[in-house]
């Protein structure tokens, strides 16, 4: 397959943590990585353009949005472990739990080492869902059970179509807890929202402000069946040349379940409404995964084995796609971004480019 695009794409080495997430401005030619602490924009030859600092979350996969040009991320502030080991990194003690879409100004961020807060490159739109099932706790057979449906949080982002009417929605991923003797956390939740929507909320984020400017709730709220994971959904691209979704996660380790670690949205397919597996008589609306690649019989589930994608997937077009592989030497974080492209064929899904 010929291409202009570069087969491979090197980050150099930053200090903010491991890579996240990446994201493509095909029209300017530029990527940006999240590397946990820091926002990072590359040229496509890997030459750097500028970073952003500044926030004391952590920070998540990343989005562009053609529309208005900007680049959404997740963005997560609280106390749990991996919480606890960012803000020992950035020398800081507590925060309140907090959830958000961060939204950066790409065109504004043209120097390295550039401020979130004091430079105005960052805003941010509060979850209330996603912080309700954080926080909520209730008591089971005697037990205190936390975290409805295992949400540890938010991880997974993109721009798809609506499922259920016109135009361009922000679809956002939980972060799901692993804990193999509960039921409920089988899903993944994805919240839905119209972006134009958002825009009134928007408000600078700062660490002396853990705002709450947000809508009551999602437009949507989606589950997805594929058995529990290890800490949800990673990564969350939407493809335009297939029309589906793509879902990279940590694979779970409950032995009733394939435990895969790629999951694709079958985008053609209308949300059904139904009882939920292992969540009493709960009803939600169901997104269908696409019935290709392996199939787990016993569970029905479907699903891939890949090689990348929980750090950083791209959709570019004409089933072409770079997936981000992290190189960590202690303090030192890394990525090599290669370029992928679709093989619907091979229980792997994608082929590299060489």
């Amino acid at each position: 397959m010929k291409t202009s695009l570069p087969s491979v794409i090197r980050t150099g080495i930053w200090h903010g943590g491991h890579i996240q997430g990446i994201a493509v401005d095909k029209k300017r030619e530029y990527i940006y990585c999240s590397f946990t602490t820091e926002l990072v924009k590359l040229d496509l030859q890997g030459n750097v353009i500028g970073s952003v600092k500044g926030f004391t979350g952590h920070l998540g996969c990343l989005a562009y949005n053609e529309e208005d040009g900007r680049i959404y991320a997740s963005l997560e502030y609280k106390n749990d472990m991996i919480g606890q080991s960012i803000l020992r990194l950035l020398g800081i003690t507590e925060v309140q739990n907090a959830f958000y879409i961060a939204i950066f100004d790409g065109e504004r961020i043209t120097e390295c080492d550039m401020d979130a807060e004091k430079d105005g490159i960052m805003k941010t739109v509060w979850l209330k869902d996603v912080v309700d099932d954080y926080l909520a706790e209730w008591e089971e057979d005697g037990k205190t059970v936390k975290h409805r449906y295992g949400c540890s949080g938010i991880d997974g982002i993109t721009f798809a179509p609506s499922f259920e009417g016109e135009g361009v929605r922000l679809y956002v991923a939980y972060g799901v807890y692993k804990e193999n003797e509960r039921t409920d956390n089988d899903y993944q939740v994805l919240l839905c929202y119209d972006p134009k929507a958002l825009v009134p909320y928007e408000a600078i984020l700062t660490h002396d402000n853990i705002h709450a400017s947000g809508p009551d709730r999602a437009e949507e709220r989606y589950f997805v069946f594929t058995g529990n994971t290890n800490f949800g959904v990673q990564n969350l691209e939407y493809d335009p040349f297939t029309g589906d979704i793509y879902m990279a996660v940590y694979r779970g380790r409950k032995s009733q379940y394939p435990n895969y670690n790629f999951f694709v949205i079958d985008g053609k397919a209308k949300p059904e409404t139904q009882t939920l597996r292992g969540i009493g008589t709960e009803q939600g609306k169901v997104l269908t995964l696409r019935q290709s690649g392996l199939c787990h019989e016993e569970s029905g589930v479907y699903g891939y084995e890949t090689l990348y994608g929980t750090t950083g997937i791209a959709s570019l077009g004409d089933g072409l796609y770079y997936f981000a592989e992290p190189i960590d030497n202690g303090k030192d974080h890394s990525a090599v971004i290669r370029l992928f492209r679709l093989d619907p064929d091979s229980p792997a899904l994608f082929a590299e480019v060489k």
